[in-house]
């Protein structure tokens, strides 16, 4: 669960399958606890090698960009985690995996990490590469002109200090401890690049390379021949087809326009599977919550903020607005993490309750304007029509302002007092640093709690699971009383392909297999 047009998503703005009975990083999963993980007969088809494969994806503007470290819309991630790797990726189960990356040890007091690059790997104009890219990639995402969405994350690194042993080893210091920092290297958002890496040329170790790119309509990448994976990806061409619309982007998989697409609508579902093509669906911690800005009238007032988290009946959201394609939530995410508050007393909606709070507030008969964009993904606008028609049960008038993806994640981005936003899987505290710090690159909350950023702080470098576990429990209790967002559903991902195609599978991070597409084949 991204200013000027972003997104992080899980920052347009944002990350994730159930666990493999371990326990990896603060994010554990249990075998019995993953029946989407299981590989359907469409799954197992013959692959063949060649062919164009086209993707239609939600959104996209003219702002869009290849920019690796600040991808704000679903196209731009599927572009970004093509054309670039990171260090250390989440697989489908949630697991943390090397992909550039060999190894990743820790000293004993967290503050000092031993980097080992894997051999043998090429940029796509043939540099091999090494720890100098690395550190220029670390450098590039802390720049503050980069706006780069992990920086926040990445803000305890001493970019100064970091020192080549060899080619292929890199000691990172850290101005404070993070027990957790190999999490923070394994999301999309951060794509090592070579030195010297210009965005109007983008050059990465990616399946595929660089071929063309028109901002908001299609791009265009070829196979990667020199990729480090012999034996992928299996098509020649990758073609990336932005949908800001829904019914667009299912009457071009319908038609054959394109092979596959994400974010099908879930009332579509039946439909599309009548028509011989697969629907994948994956058990993921994606939300998209309501935001209510903590500094802004009338949402300053806790009291309304509380009120209108008893306003939802979350039951009735997952059952229409994601008809049935998900599960209910309690105003806190990141439930695959370990630390993740299970035992907060689920809450339910109390009209009568809401009510007396607002009176209590000076808001009775409150109005508000809820923004919201169909660009956020299918079941969106639905979520925020439903709330509004829920609301009135307490006399709260919530006017829904739909507009379209360009305009959400534009200018006023980060400004709407009261929106419906969405966000990726991710662990407690990936989240916590791009959406609930006052530095955060998503704060749409405009949340700045001491208590909260003391907890989230010793936490950070706290390295006995169990006291890090309380120190986190401690500040998910201050966001669940007192925090800006309304968390009321876990969404089901839901994606669509061809059949003729294969080498989908469910995965708890992005849609459509993470946007790995080059394990993706013609049959």
């Amino acid at each position: 669960m991204t200013a000027n047009g972003l997104s992080r998503r899980g920052v347009l703005r944002g990350a994730a399958l159930v666990g493999v009975g371990v326990a990896t990083d603060g994010l554990a999963g249990c075998a019995e606890d993953r029946p989407n993980r299981q590989v359907s007969a469409a799954d197992l088809r013959p692959r063949r090698r060649g062919g164009t494969l086209r993707i239609g994806v939600t959104g996209g503007s003219p702002k869009d960009t290849l920019d690796p470290h600040f991808p704000p819309t679903y196209p731009d991630q599927a572009r970004v985690s093509n054309l670039y790797e990171p260090l250390f990726v989440r697989d489908p189960s949630y697991a943390v995996q090397p992909v550039l990356a060999e190894s990743l040890e820790s000293s004993a007091d967290g503050k000092t990490w031993t980097l080992r690059l894997r051999q043998g790997v090429e940029f796509h104009h043939g540099k091999t590469l090494d720890v100098d890219d690395v550190a220029f990639t670390l450098r590039r995402i802390l720049d503050p002109a980069t706006k780069a969405n992990g920086a926040a994350a990445l803000a305890c690194v001493d970019a100064a200090g970091l020192r080549r042993v060899d080619a292929r080893t890199l000691v990172i210091p850290l101005k404070e401890p993070y027990a957790l920092f190999k999490d923070q290297l394994a999301q999309y958002y951060m794509g090592i690049v070579p030195v010297g890496f210009d965005v109007s040329r983008p050059v990465g170790t990616g399946p595929f390379r660089f071929g063309s790119f028109t901002p908001g309509q299609t791009s265009v990448f070829h196979r990667f021949d020199g990729y480090w994976r012999i034996d992928q990806p299996y098509v020649d061409d990758l073609v990336i087809v932005d949908f800001p619309d829904d019914q667009a982007r299912v009457r071009a998989l319908l038609d054959g326009q394109v092979d596959a697409i994400d974010n099908l609508p879930q009332t579509k579902i039946d439909m599309v599977k009548a028509t011989g093509a697969h629907v994948l669906i994956s058990e993921t911690g994606a939300w998209t919550p309501f935001t209510m800005r903590v500094d802004a009238e009338p949402f300053r007032d806790v009291r309304v903020r509380q009120a209108m988290r008893l306003v939802v009946d979350r039951e009735q959201m997952v059952s229409q607005a994601l008809n049935g394609q998900g599960r209910i939530a309690n105003d806190l995410y990141a439930p695959f993490d370990v630390a993740y508050a299970k035992d907060l007393p689920q809450r339910q909606q109390d009209l009568p309750q809401a009510m007396s709070l607002l009176k209590q507030a000076g808001r009775a008969g409150l109005q508000v304007e809820l923004v919201t964009s169909s660009g956020i993904g299918a079941g969106a606008v639905e979520s925020a029509r439903l709330f509004a028609k829920q609301a009135r049960g307490a006399g709260v008038d919530v006017r829904v302002r739909e507009i379209d993806g360009g305009a959400f994640y534009g200018q006023n981005y980060l400004s709407w007092p009261f929106a419906l936003d969405y966000w990726f899987t991710r662990g407690y505290l990936p989240q916590v640093f791009q959406g609930s710090l006052a530095d955060s690159p998503y704060n749409e909350c405009h949340w700045n709690e001491a208590r909260f950023n003391a907890l989230v702080n010793q936490a950070r470098g706290e390295a006995d699971a169990t006291r890090r576990g309380e120190l986190l429990h401690e500040a998910q209790k201050i966001e669940y009383d007192s925090g800006g967002y309304v968390v009321w559903g876990f969404k089901n991902q839901v994606d669509a392909y061809s059949a003729k195609v294969t080498g989908f599978v469910p995965d708890r991070n992005l849609p459509l297999s993470s946007f790995q597409f080059r394990t993706v084949s013609f049959t």
